[in-house]
């Protein structure tokens, strides 16, 4: 299959690398720097597993004509100008796996609502420092499934086929039956973290065991979860977007959480949010284009955001900040 990955940071690296080494056709997209030192070095992976791989790097995708399937990877504020240049790419399939639940849409508008699959990622990595000339190796240090699924609902042969050529990549890879509640299910619990990453500038795990800073995270989901209940989604019974966790007390609500923080101490004790990456890096957040709409939505379909609406406030600053400091 020739699958063309826009974005060459940790996701994109991985997905690019991973399927490149299983003999997939790969087209990454990529600028700059990374892009001249992956282009002549390959894709240096470390953390789950130690390789190199080599593909295509394009710096021009206006060049790329046809794909079986697009990923999309970039960041969610660069989006637009990303799909401004592959309108004249041809694909029958294309997902992304960036955060937030607007993303489907914008892919429909560049490649049809027929082509675009609902995805989530549940992967977790983070962009090493480049070593003169080298590219910054890419850390894979969460290596959980990728899902995908019709934004109709149901099952597809095309779901399926892509689903096993990541298994048979050695990526993790399930198919859902309805994926938009899967993406809002995540984005209930992704806005817990992204918000609490950002005020505290810890690893996942600590913000979540913390008694001071789990009630915020369970508010902001709780929030977030309401809003998406009142939008008309049902969402997943389980975890974060389970009824027992969004209609219980705040008390258990906030126990629960603190659990998972334990849970990620033992098992992912490293792991920093992506947003906490680029904010380590003084990049802009990805904060209007994802928490903000949840609060936009929030006014409109009358259901209050308090937390959340704190939280992005403190957000939009340091986004501006680093702006800014790039500029």
């Amino acid at each position: 299959m020739h699958f063309v990955i826009v974005g060459a940071g940790a996701l994109g690296s991985i997905y690019a690398a991973y399927l490149a080494r299983a003999g997939h056709r790969v087209s990454l997209i990529a600028r700059g720097e990374r892009a001249a030192a992956l282009a002549a070095h390959g894709i240096p992976i470390v953390g789950q597993d130690t390789f190199t791989a080599h593909c295509d790097v394009v710096t021009q995708p206006d060049t790329l004509r046809d794909a079986d399937v697009v990923i999309v990877a970039v960041k969610t504020y660069d989006t637009e100008q990303a799909l401004s240049s592959l309108r004249q790419l041809r694909t029958k399939t294309a997902f992304s796996v960036q955060n937030g639940v607007l993303k489907d849409t914008l892919l429909g508008e560049v490649f049809g609502q027929e082509a675009t699959l609902g995805a989530i990622s549940m992967v977790g990595g983070d962009v090493l420092p480049s070593e003169g000339a080298l590219p910054g190796a890419v850390r894979y240090n969460m290596a959980n499934p990728t899902i995908l699924g019709e934004l109709a609902g149901g099952t597809s042969s095309r779901v399926t086929e892509i689903v096993d050529a990541f298994a048979h990549a050695g990526l993790k890879a399930q198919a859902s039956e309805d994926i938009v509640s899967a993406e809002w299910s995540k984005f209930v619990a992704w806005s817990g973290f992204s918000t609490l990453a950002i005020l505290t500038r810890l690893p996942t795990w600590r913000f979540m065991a913390d008694a001071d800073t789990a009630p915020l995270a369970a508010r902001v989901m709780r929030e977030t979860a309401a809003v998406a209940v009142r939008h008309g989604i049902t969402l997943q019974d389980a975890g974060f977007s389970s009824r027992a966790f969004i209609e219980g007390t705040q008390e258990d609500a906030v126990k629960a959480v603190q659990a998972h923080g334990e849970r990620m101490r033992l098992n992912a004790p490293e792991f920093r949010q992506s947003i906490l990456q680029d904010a380590d890096r003084n990049r802009r957040l990805e904060v209007h284009e994802t928490l903000d709409y949840t609060v936009a939505l929030g006014q409109e379909l009358g259901v209050p955001t308090p937390t959340l609406d704190l939280c992005c406030r403190v957000l939009r600053v340091v986004s501006r900040a680093n702006a800014q400091a790039q500029s």
